[in-house]
């Protein structure tokens, strides 16, 4: 699963929106990480699991019929239970040549207890017959940061009364949500084949796991379609789709690979989907394990719970991976892509090989997370890779609350609490860390060896460990323990001596973090007399040195050279030694520390001098970094840099970097760039268009909102941000409720990007209709969001547009702020 944070974006709000501090106190210790997750123990074990479903669109039921087949693990028993969340349950029976035989049950809403008719053996299997109704959304099961919801199926506008919005049906499993769809034995470790069958209006299109068996027609304007799953997968990886959805096909050896979109997107499938085989066949040569499933489905759907889930031969994605060609243009390497390669690592890392529990989620999910820098170093180069992977460390780095949680955990409040940034971004990096440290043919090799070894089965961090030490022949015990099963990270700060006299340099490494040293193997790239010399170092104290002779002094010692490190470091390199690395040592990260620093000191010519070579780097991201660092108060800086960036804005393939560029070019509020601003306009790239937008609205805003206007009709992405920016800076009731309706319907993130402006509008706009509209839209923002601790924030955006109103003597918004702000403190 790839997991939207909402408590990271709500985090992200009230940082930046509303420029005020809210007071924070540290909640009480729960005391559910007081208790130990073990494995769920396997009494009984699922074989087989055959499902005849239909559906009741008025009532969101799902009528079930089950047929699912079982044997003891070990032990001999004579009862079952079956984890079946909010269910009527009609019949349990058992069958016996073609016969139901009706069994005693209990159920309590959760759990179905049931007594067998006898004893069975653990050689012996038997099939238990039920007959069921889902009534998912009645059923009171709460979601989380990471996944929203939890209640296993979702109809989507079943009634058709969303204007815009197709109906659709689709189901969530990850991570115990499949048992409110069907009765089952809810847990990872888990494996069973399976057979849906679901009728269906036959307008539409069904999807599920594993191969369509058969569709017949029914007289009643039904279809009936079975699907069939004839390998093992755990029951969190189940799913249907139903809905009006386009198929592309396409085929990687003969498979069939295909993409399930919205009739409206459906010409763009192979612009959004269609690297998909090549990845394929990138992932089985590197793993050297054939993509194990008999086909490969994508399906996008709408008003999903969390980013993508990888579904066993069937990936669901939310609507944000749907785009157009023209806004693909901007797209690169962008969260859709990213989350594309992502979910399907994990049809070997995750479906092939399952976590056995939720403690071990790191072998899945870690390893969907450095799939994605995987596939960045592949495709576009090790920049892009490198980049990608230190955005992973920032991410866990960026949140202090983590370094107490290990990446393997047994302790945690609720399980989706370990869908966080130690067990993906965090994970990420450790396996970065570790391939370099083994080397490539090595590391890969030991993930063939775990994947062949515990293939349709259950996996966890110790055989991981015991494979990669296979192919390797090194022992791992020591880099698992500090970086797997123990919490934190290094806080490294380095520093420097040259002796002249003695011709020796000494470099000093200190780990200030609390506890333990971590051992770390450092490559330390040493620049002297136009030649770099590689040394090999082992840190395993806290305070440790490096003393070696050199003819001359070094023009630089590059700790970490090769940037593998996870760490928090406080390098003392001078602004010259890091202009020497921007010229010399050949990394993205190298290149990016040196713009980091060069940026805090461009009164200093060589600071300087990188600031403007950077703004022609060879990767886009380092260009947009020097880009938004050059100083144009600066009158050197700007000298030298605006007809460079006049360049770029003109004629840069990276639309992404031309955009950068109209925007630094838009701050200086220069007359003599209108002509380019407007040539700009002309994009068939909406950055390259909003970034133009934005900055005429800078020199001429009467000019912008006519030209806003006329743009409206044929705007997405970055153009469509920059009219809501311009309309809720500039705009007139005339304007108010295109924000509005942009405001309304947007996802959380773009409500986060236009709250500030929005609440502004809302504050002076001349219709008290209008702005409780407004009011209202905002509030229920802070009540969709309030148990991730929102609402306060929200209550001062409320406050703000309280006084402005009150200013035009608006009562009824006043009220209706009033009101708001009173539902918003009540208590959950």
């Amino acid at each position: 699963m790839k997991t939207f944070y909402a408590a990271m974006l709500i985090g992200s709000i009230s940082a930046c929106a509303l420029n005020s501090a809210v007071a924070q106190t540290t909640p009480p210790a729960d005391p559910a990480l007081k208790i130990y997750r073990e494995t769920p123990p396997k009494y009984s074990d699922l074989v087989h699991t055959k499902l005849d479903v239909r559906f009741d669109y008025k009532k969101r039921y799902l009528y079930g019929k089950e047929w699912v087949t079982l044997k003891p693990h070990f032990y001999p028993t004579d009862s079952l239970s079956l984890d079946a969340q909010g269910m009527d349950i009609k019949n349990v029976s058992i069958v016996k040549a073609g016969k139901n035989t009706p069994l005693k049950f209990t159920y309590d809403s959760l759990t179905i207890n049931i007594q067998l008719d006898r004893t069975y053996r653990n050689n012996e299997s038997y099939t238990v017959y039920i007959d069921y109704t889902a009534k998912p959304n009645e059923l009171k099961a709460q979601g989380s940061a990471a996944i929203t919801d939890a209640k296993g199926l979702y109809f989507i506008n079943p009634d058709g009364t969303e204007k815009d919005k197709p109906t659709q049906i689709w189901t969530q499993g990850e991570t115990q949500s499949s048992s409110a769809w069907f009765p089952t034995i809810d847990k990872p470790n888990q494996k069973t084949t399976d057979e849906i069958t679901m009728t269906v209006p036959a307008k539409y299109v069904t999807l599920s796991n594993g191969r369509l068996a058969s569709q017949k027609l029914n007289g009643d304007g039904t279809r009936t379609d079975t699907w069939k799953m004839e390998l093992p997968h755990s029951p969190y990886l189940f799913m249907m789709a139903v809905g009006d959805f386009k198929i592309t096909k396409d085929t990687w050896k003969g498979k069939e690979v295909s993409y399930y979109l919205e009739p409206k997107y459906a010409p763009y499938a192979k612009d959004i989907f269609g690297f998909t085989p090549e990845v394929i066949d990138f992932y089985s040569k590197t793993l050297g394990v054939d993509y194990p499933w008999n086909k490969y489905s994508q399906i996008v759907v709408r008003d999903y719970v969390s980013g993508a889930m990888e579904n066993t031969s069937a990936t669901l994605h939310g609507d944000y991976v749907q785009a157009t060609k023209r806004e693909l243009i901007d797209a690169y390497y962008s969260q859709g892509r990213s989350t594309i390669v992502h979910e399907l690592f994990h049809q070997w890392f995750g479906d092939y090989v399952t976590a056995e529990s939720w403690s071990n989620l790191s072998v899945n999910e870690s390893f969907a997370d450095f799939s994605e820098t995987l596939w960045a170093e592949y495709k576009y180069g090790k920049d892009a890779g490198d980049a990608h992977i230190y955005e992973d460390r920032m991410n866990y780095l960026s949140q202090p609350e983590l370094k107490t949680k290990d990446l393997i955990r047994f302790h945690y409040g609720n399980k989706e609490d370990m869908f966080d940034a130690v067990t993906y971004q965090k994970g990420g990096a450790i396996l970065y860390m570790l391939r370099n440290y083994l080397g490539n043919a090595a590391f890969y090799k030991g993930l063939n060896i775990y994947l062949k070894s515990n293939a349709f089965k259950n996996g966890e961090a110790h055989q991981l460990r015991l494979a990669l030490e296979e192919a390797s022949g090194r022992d791992l015990n020591w880099f698992f323990n500090q970086w797997y099963f123990g919490a934190g990270h290094p806080v490294l700060n380095i520093t420097y001596k040259w002796n002249d006299a003695t011709k020796t340099q000494t470099v000093y490494l200190n780990q200030t973090q609390d506890g333990d040293a971590f051992t770390m193997p450092l490559a330390i790239d040493v620049y002297a007399g136009g030649k770099m010399d590689r040394r090999k170092f082992w840190m395993r104290n806290k305070v440790d040195s490096l003393v070696f002779h050199s003819a001359v002094k070094p023009s630089l010692v590059n700790v970490d050279g090769d940037k593998m490190l996870l760490a928090k470091k406080t390098d003392s390199k001078s602004i010259e030694e890091f202009t020497f690395q921007y010229f010399n040592a050949p990394l993205f990260l190298d290149r990016f520390e040196a713009i980091t620093a060069a940026a805090k000191q461009q009164t200093n010519a060589g600071a300087r001098k990188v600031i403007i070579a950077a703004l022609n780097d060879k990767y886009y991201e380092l260009q947009i970094k020097a880009i938004k660092a050059a100083d144009m108060t600066n009158d050197d800086v700007r000298n030298a840099a605006q007809p460079v960036l006049v360049k770029l804005a003109q004629t840069d393939p990276n639309t992404l970097v031309r955009a950068a560029a109209i925007t630094a070019l838009g701050k200086l509020k220069a007359s003599g760039n209108m002509n380019l601003f407007k040539q700009a306009l002309n994009s068939q790239s909406y950055a390259v268009q909003g970034a133009a937008l934005s900055a005429i609205d800078m020199l001429n805003p009467t000019e912008a909102m006519s030209l806003a206007k006329s743009y409206e009709k044929d705007s997405e992405g970055a153009l469509k941000q920059a009219i809501l920016v311009t309309y809720a800076t500039s705009g007139t009731d005339e304007q108010y409720d295109y924000v509005y309706k942009a405001f309304t319907e947007g996802q959380p993130q773009t409500q986060f990007n236009l709250m500030k402006k929005f609440a502004d509008f809302t504050g002076r706009v001349k219709s008290s209709e209008q702005a409780q509209k407004g009011i209202k839209a905002i509030a229920d923002f802070g009540t969709k969001f309030k148990k991730y601790g929102v609402a306060p924030q929200v209550v001062q955006i409320l406050g703000g547009i309280k006084e402005s109103r009150t200013k035009l003597n608006d009562t009824a918004a006043v009220a209706a702020i009033d009101k708001a702000t009173v539902d918003l403190q009540k208590a959950e």
